[in-house]
């Protein structure tokens, strides 16, 4: 009897080292990816900071933030035509994508039936896997033809347009929110809607007026992932934006920060490469601001939740 004691105790003891064991080690796995993820953050920023800071010193932090001439034959850098392009594209695209994504991810949520539901929704998800090439194939076949009649009307030139970028990244960011706000709504306790139905609220007040707002964290979360894409993106708003480095107008053409790299990296040289670095740099800044920026908002707005 004792010996069949010991043998189950010892069986005991040496199962908790195992586990012990397992999870000392995965500790250290989940550690050293942590650093590694830091530590990629931080030489990005070094390479970014040494790459396209010398160039910004050079040219003048002024001339360069605030010229409004880019031309690279001439030795003038200015890019206050592809910030303000950048800034009203991306803010357009998400005041419009937003209450879109919202309504729709509602709709998915609460509104339809399953049936209805399981043929949206993996749709929707299919648009977020196509690849931004294809995206702006559309949209030049599409959107910019159409665009031209517009710009006909006006006696304007037919071109690539700020209007079409922001149509082409508003259909590009909506999969992301409405996947998002969906998880949001369906994650809010169905007690919340049930309840607000006993109290006599019809079902639109109980959606608005209690569902949405309890799942605004979530839905302020797509917006972030839906931002960043939006103003990360190169190639579709490239083929549709008509890549002139002018002061943004939604019917004249526009040239994005993302996009003045691509376009003339083959044949930079000397301080034109070098300027090309400093849109590097003042992108990623820009990135990390916005960033910074929806993720405090979003703090605070969980701890008023909790509150």
């Amino acid at each position: 009897m004792s010996k069949n004691v010991n043998h189950q105790t010892a069986s005991i003891v040496s199962g908790s080292h195992s586990k012990a064991l397992v999870e000392l080690v995965m500790k250290i796995i989940f550690i050293v990816c942590g650093l590694v993820a830091v530590l990629a953050v931080i030489l990005i920023s070094l390479y970014m900071i040494f790459t396209g800071g010398p160039a910004i010193a050079k040219i003048g932090p002024i001339k360069f933030l605030l010229g409004q001439i880019w031309y690279p034959d001439n030795q003038q850098f200015g890019i206050l035509p592809m910030i303000l392009s950048s800034i009203v594209a991306t803010i357009c695209a998400v005041l419009i994508a937003v209450p879109i994504g919202v309504l729709v991810a509602v709709f998915l949520a609460y509104i339809a039936n399953k049936k209805v539901a399981s043929i949206f929704r993996p749709m929707i998800e299919l648009l977020s896997g196509i690849p931004s090439v294809v995206y702006g194939l559309l949209g030049a076949i599409l959107i910019v033809p159409m665009i031209f009649k517009l710009q006909e009307a006006m006696n304007l030139p037919s071109s690539g347009s700020l209007l079409a970028a922001i149509i082409v990244l508003v259909i590009m960011i909506l999969p992301t929110i409405v996947s998002v706000s969906e998880n949001a709504l369906r994650a809010v306790p169905r007690q919340y809607y049930e309840s607000s139905l006993a109290l006599g609220a019809s079902k639109m007040q109980s959606i608005f007026k209690v569902v949405i707002p309890a799942a605004k964290n979530g839905i302020v979360a797509g917006m972030v992932l839906g931002t960043g894409r939006a103003i990360g993106e190169t190639m579709a708003v490239m083929m549709v934006a008509g890549n002139a480095a002018i002061m943004p107008e939604f019917l004249k053409p526009a040239r994005l920060l993302t996009v003045g790299i691509p376009m003339e990296w083959a044949y930079s040289s000397g301080l034109h490469r070098e300027a090309l670095y400093g849109i590097g740099l003042v992108l990623f800044v820009f990135i990390m601001i916005i960033n910074f920026a929806l993720n405090a908002i979003l703090k605070k707005g969980g701890q008023q939740h909790v509150r």
